[in-house]
C-alpha cells in the first residue's frame, strides 16, 4: 500500500497536508482526532475479525444428521396444510 502512495505524495506534499490540517483544526484538536481515528480503526478491525471467525466456523461445522425418531415425529408441511379448515366463504 505504501508503494502505491509513494508515486503520488512526496515529502513536501505530506508536510503541506499536515500544515493545512494543523491550521484547520488547531493543535488542541489533533490528539482528539487521532484518538478517535485510532478507536474507530480498532473497532473496525475487531468487527472484521469477528465476522471472519463466524464465517470460518460456519464453514467448518457439519450439519447434524437427523435421527430416525425425530423424522418420524415431525409432520410434513403438506399434511399440516391438508388438515386445516378451508377459508370461510364470503
Amino acid at each position: 500500500m505504501n508503494v502505491m502512495f509513494a508515486g503520488w505524495f512526496g515529502g513536501w506534499e505530506i508536510v503541506l497536508i499536515l500544515a493545512v490540517v494543523l491550521i484547520l483544526f488547531g493543535a488542541k484538536k489533533l490528539p482528539e482526532l487521532a484518538k478517535g481515528l485510532g478507536t474507530g480503526i480498532k473497532e473496525f478491525k475487531k468487527a472484521t475479525r469477528e465476522v471472519t471467525d463466524e464465517v470460518q466456523k460456519a464453514g467448518e461445522e457439519t450439519p447434524a444428521p437427523k435421527s430416525q425418531s425425530a423424522a418420524k415425529d415431525s409432520v410434513p408441511p403438506a399434511q399440516t396444510v391438508s388438515q386445516s379448515s378451508p377459508p370461510p366463504k364470503a
